[in-house]
């Protein structure tokens, strides 16, 4: 028998007993939140299908065909389109040019972010500068291909300025076969750092001053800051970074077209993975082969995959909290 003490207590007990136990479903009954959350998600899963997973299916079956598109006899060909992706020089080629952009021109593009998160922190007028060296990344990229293979004519300015300043030894034919891709992989540095810079250094602005503070009152340089403080309180963004960047430099086309627009088909030497896809698949440049063209698009988003998970691996890292 409870005391009254006791009698007293147990229902309080009981009470927060009840509030750490887990409540139990009632049903399998949606709410109304939940409802709402189907019916709106419902249209856009629709046509997310009808967009994008349907075509994507279809193009995996297309690859093991050949056809040359619409009025033309679809044939099965089974593995062969891919057999022939890698035994074709030329797509060998491509591709190689290719992973030079995602891996040169990748080191390029963060080192230039890099500079810029350790400079520009305290740099008077750093809003204005993040403006400038984005202004290339709202451009097209055709215009500055375009524009670029302008510059680099034989008799255009580049070599102009070279012989302007006495510099005769180092006039080149930029746009010879031997020279073109180099100057390919540098405009796109030029016009792709921006964004990279932009994007981390909002993750730097996100740093409590103190840190910084604390660092000088040590004696640490700005190197040591960067190294010590900037680069591991950024990892986070600097993953998402590399993320976007290894997808979008696999997919290097317009500026290929831009620099080489004015002289007719892109050499096998300037050729990116994507502009030789284009002009396998496009009637203007030859017959048109859809059936191998989807074989190297399949192949290129397995690579794509790929490469995100190693670079999301590398990336991983704990996560860091500022205190």
């Amino acid at each position: 028998m409870l005391s009254p003490t006791a009698e007293r207590t147990a229902p309080v007990a009981d009470r927060a007993g009840a509030a750490t136990r887990p409540a139990r479903r009632r049903g399998t009954s949606e709410g109304p939140a939940d409802r709402a959350y189907r019916r709106f998600m419902f249209p856009a899963a629709i046509v997310y299908t009808a967009g994008f997973v349907l075509p994507s299916v279809y193009g995996v079956v297309l690859s093991f065909t050949k056809w040359s598109g619409p009025g033309t006899e679809q044939k099965w060909v089974g593995w062969h389109n891919y057999v022939r992706v890698f035994r074709d020089d030329t797509v060998r080629q491509a591709f190689g040019n290719t992973l030079v952009i995602v891996v040169v021109g990748g080191a390029g593009v963060f080192a230039l972010a890099f500079c810029a998160m350790a400079v520009l922190r305290e740099m008077r007028g750093r809003a204005f500068v993040r403006a400038a060296v984005y202004l290339p990344s709202i451009i097209s990229m055709i215009a500055i291909g375009t524009s670029l293979g302008f510059l680099l004519n034989p008799d255009g300015v580049v070599n102009r300025l070279l012989r302007f300043v006495g510099l005769h030894t180092l006039e080149r034919s930029w746009l010879e076969p031997q020279h073109i891709f180099g100057c390919i992989v540098l405009g796109v540095i030029w016009m792709t750092s921006g964004t990279y810079i932009v994007l981390l250094m909002t993750s730097v602005d996100g740093i409590p001053q103190h840190l910084y503070e604390e660092a000088k009152l040590t004696g640490l340089t700005r190197l040591q800051q960067f190294r010590h403080i900037t680069f591991p309180l950024s990892r986070d963004m600097i993953s998402i970074a590399a993320v976007l960047w290894t997808v979008n430099s696999l997919r290097t086309f317009d500026i290929v077209i831009g620099f080489t627009g004015t002289a007719g088909t892109p050499t096998p030497e300037a050729r990116t993975y994507a502009v030789q896809q284009w002009m396998t698949t496009n009637s203007q440049v030859g017959i048109p082969e859809l059936g191998y063209g989807s074989a190297m698009a399949t192949l290129l988003t397995v690579l794509t995959i790929v490469l995100l998970v190693l670079v999301r691996r590398m990336s991983r890292s704990e996560r860091l909290e500022i205190s």
